[in-house]
């Protein structure tokens, strides 16, 4: 059975192609997954450990520009360069810190772009970086930068350097340029280095580190320096030795790529399901061509078990080989993932590719797994049939009662699946979710069981059309269509899959970017926003610059705040009074906003309501910085999804403000004669051309908070391509076997007058009702659960409101069209040439 197993698959090379590469590219993307993931995470932990490697203790703080983290100062750095055993103390300090191109635009991607201390020993080197061209920073005035970054703004040694800080844009002398393993510069961003006064005044206060690292004498243990370090720290301060640091680091970062991983083997596993169906319909059609032969096998005394295991031995083959060419197409998808990060802008450290045994042991243990899992029923049906019934009939049909279970079970499991959906919408939330996802499971399998019997009756509706349009040939593709339903079935229910996927993450996502464009356009009035691109707050001194500019007619912070009343926490928004209702679209419901101006605070209407409040009422409150304190309500308005529930005068905010320098997160401009290329010229000169600072006008605002759904939208639809690329070779299989089948049948065909033009034609009629009825089916369940989905979020989200985005789906079932059309060529092709007489005498 084994030779005879062999036999067979090199027999049936050219039939068995299309299983190879549906096997092959699910295998090829879950092992360019596994290396991939897994080299990231060896050349990032290596990176970590060699940044430690003279470490002996770390010590941290998250000391800021308010007195309860106070950070190490240099009495604490001095006692610790004091301890026996101590090599070095090396203090440091970081921030924000974005450097301008030849353009004036920002260098990086803004949150990794970083300032940090040049701090140099005795022989005047800085150990945690190398310098290429000049030297570190020696006085206020100079910087450096690292190699990339200078590359990109095609700075020279002794250039001026525009760098901008959290505050105004400042011009520095060029000192030397740096190569880093820093994990900023490694994500695409910058890293400019100040000498230490600078940066302390820059970034905390002078005198003052953040956090600080200690190399030990040769022969001292890290734990008895770390002992000895521990009592001299501020309480808030955290030390742990470099080892263990850099152990917890190399923890955080396969954390960190476990969510990558997760969904890239998601959509592999996706694919691999979709590859199911195209290897259950090549065995079985491959057993159906071989019944007589199989017949014989069981006439001359190989048992069913035996018949059985030949087909599954035929199935572990081509799995292997299929394992075998994805494994190395997935090292090469892996190398390509890993380059297409460099192009992007993210920089890996340099290692070998890590091909661990995992990846190899899954990769195989898929394919092969996968192959004879999706081979066992048509194994199963084989072995099942009698050997004198199998020799007296080629083809051997299903029974009236199996095809009765088979729909009773089909049509139980959809409607369970139907019902999991509707009352998870129903239901809402994360728990919603959870039973809409778990129906969404039940209902695909239970379309999927019953896609034969649905076949008939909706093909049967665009018979008439066919007919009508396309003539003979049009009659005899629908009727061919469904001539074998399970194999029309099994073919249609991997499109279906894919365009289930495709249409629901299209539904839910133009849904919500709709509810969240009509979010931002209903709830600001602002013409501009300004913001920093690394997502810090914004310097004061940015808002007394734009309150001179030309152009601006009001201007309000949205200032970060807080306060407590009755010890419950409520966020607040620090504001100008008169001008914030210009700026944001505020519906006041009751008192008046011009109160504002007295003092007095806002509330939103749901939190007074919650709380029992209204206008006129006066509360006692400890504010940000801990003080107590009363507040009048003068209005109650309706929640605006850019303000916090409590509205504060600025004044009042900047007060109580726990902080020295207020926390300005977005600055919202209203202009004369609104948005122009004067006016953002006239904002951006106000901020110094600063470019650090974001200036978006309405259409960027919107950009900004629903471009990234658009963005999610293109990954899904690129990630789920493959599946439908396997789809499409079950189309391509499908009709390839249907022509080989039915050879005989198309030389009468063509011996009575049939053209071959009339047969090309009809063949991708074939192909086209087949996958346009996948897609219709694939689609209309795709609306259902993008609908479901949107239920559940739908009480997050305001103005939420379902989107069917009609020429999407119409781009679906028209790309179904073309999927049908080219993977006909080739069947179509095949089937023209056939010599009438050698097709007529085909059994």
């Amino acid at each position: 059975m084994f030779r005879t197993a062999l036999r067979n698959v090199l027999a049936h090379k050219a039939r068995l192609l299309m299983t190879v590469l549906a096997v092959m590219l699910g295998v090829a993307f879950v092992s360019g997954t596994l290396v991939f993931t897994d080299t990231l995470g060896n050349a990032f932990s290596k990176q970590s450990a060699k940044s430690y490697d003279n470490v002996a203790v770390s010590i941290e703080t998250y000391a800021g520009d308010d007195e309860k983290t106070p950070g190490i100062d240099d009495a604490t750095l001095e006692k610790i360069r004091g301890l026996d055993g101590v090599a070095s103390a090396t203090g440091r300090v970081d921030g924000f810190a974005g450097v301008a191109d030849p353009d004036g635009k920002l260098i990086g991607n803004g949150w990794s772009n970083t300032g940090a201390n040049f701090a140099p020993g005795k022989d005047g080197k800085d150990a945690q970086y190398t310098f290429v061209e000049g030297s570190g920073p020696a006085k206020n005035g100079s910087v450096a930068l690292d190699k990339d970054t200078a590359s990109k703004g095609k700075y020279q040694v002794g250039d001026p350097v525009r760098v901008a800080t959290n505050g105004p844009v400042k011009e520095y002398t060029l000192s030397g340029i740096f190569t880093t393993e820093d994990g900023a510069v490694n994500a695409g961003g910058s890293l400019v280095l100040f000498d230490t006064p600078t940066a302390q005044q820059l970034y905390l206060k002078p005198g003052v580190f953040q956090n600080a690292t200690v190399s030990a004498a040769g022969g001292v243990s890290d734990q008895k320096l770390l002992d000895e370090i521990e009592p001299l720290l501020p309480k808030d301060a955290t030390a742990q030795t470099g080892k263990a640091l850099a152990d917890q680091q190399a923890k955080d970062i396969e954390s960190g790529l476990t969510s990558l991983n997760t969904m890239l083997l998601a959509f592999a596993g996706i694919a691999l399901f979709v590859g199911i169906f195209l290897i259950a319909n090549t065995f079985t059609m491959l057993i159906a061509q071989r019944t007589r032969e199989l017949a014989l096998m069981r006439a001359i005394g190989a048992t069913r078990r035996q018949v059985k295991r030949s087909v599954l031995l035929e199935a572990a083959f081509v799995g292997v080989l299929a394992s075998v060419i994805g494994f190395l197409l997935g090292l090469g998808l892996a190398t390509g993932l890993r380059s297409a990060m460099g192009v992007m802008g993210g920089k890996i450290p340099a290692g070998p590719l890590v091909v661990s045994p995992t990846a190899v042991i899954s990769a195989f243990a898929v394919g092969v797994l996968i192959t004879v899992l999706a081979a066992w029923l048509p194994a199963r049906r084989a072995s099942k049939i009698a050997p004198v019934a199998a020799m007296s009939s080629v083809h051997a049909t299903a029974s009236v009662k199996s095809l009765v279970v088979r729909n009773s079970i089909g049509g139980v499991i959809t409607l369970l699946g139907s019902a999991g959906i509707v009352g998870g919408a129903a239901t809402g939330g994360t728990g919603g979710r959870q039973l809409v996802a778990a129906g969404a499971f039940f209902a695909l399998i239970g379309i999927i069981i019953l896609i034969p019997l649905l076949s008939r009756p909706v093909i049967a509706l665009v018979r008439p059309l066919l007919k009508k349009v396309f003539g003979v040939s049009g009659k005899l593709a629908s009727q061919n269509a469904v001539r074998n339903p399970r194999r029309t079935g099994a073919t249609a229910s991997a499109l279906a899959i894919g365009l289930t996927l495709v249409t629901g993450i299209s539904v839910l996502g133009v849904t919500l970017g709709q509810a969240i464009d009509k979010m931002t356009t209903d709830n600001i009035k602002a013409d501009y926003l300004i913001s920093m691109a690394s997502g810090d707050s914004l310097d004061e001194s940015a808002l007394t610059a734009l309150s001179k500019a030309d152009g601006v007619a009001a201007l309000s912070p949205q200032q970060a705040s807080s306060l407590q009343v009755d010890g419950e926490h409520h966020s607040a928004s620090g504001v100008t009074p008169g001008d914030v209702e210009k700026v944001f679209s505020l519906t006041t419901e009751s008192g008046s906003l011009a109160s504002l101006k007295d003092g007095q605070v806002a509330v939103g209407s749901k939190t007074a309501k919650s709380n029992g409040w209204k206008a006129g009422d006066t509360l006692p409150v400890t504010f940000e910085d801990e003080k107590k304190g009363e507040v009048t309500i003068g209005a109650t308005y309706k929640e605006n999804e850019f303000l916090s529930p409590f509205v504060l005068p600025k004044e009042l905010a900047d007060r109580h403000s726990a902080s020295t320098r207020p926390e300005i997160r977005e600055i919202w401009i209203k202009a004369d004669g609104g948005a122009s290329k004067a006016n953002e010229q006239s904002i951006v000169d106000a901020l110094g051309d600063n470019p650090a600072m974001s200036v978006m006008d309405r259409q960027d605002i919107r950009d900004m908070f629903g471009g990234f759904i658009n963005t999610a939208l293109n990954i899904m639809y690129g990630l789920l391509a493959m599946a439908l690329l396997i789809a499409v070779l079950g189309v391509v299989n499908t009709l390839a076997m249907s022509v080989f089948e039915r050879q005989q049948e198309i030389g009468m065909l063509r011996a009575i007058g049939l053209d071959r033009g009339r047969v090309k034609r009809m063949i991708r009629l074939e192909a086209v009702v087949i996958s346009v009825f996948g897609a219709v089916i694939g689609v209309g369940l795709g609306v259902f659960l993008g609908w479901a989905i949107g239920r559940t979020l739908s009480s997050d989200i305001p103005g939420y409101a379902l989107v069917i985005p009609w020429d999407r789906l119409g781009i679906f079932l028209l790309l179904a069209g073309l999927v049908g059309v080219l993977a006909s060529l080739w069947p179509a092709r095949s089937a023209a040439k056939l010599n009438m007489l050698t097709a007529i005498k085909t059994e």
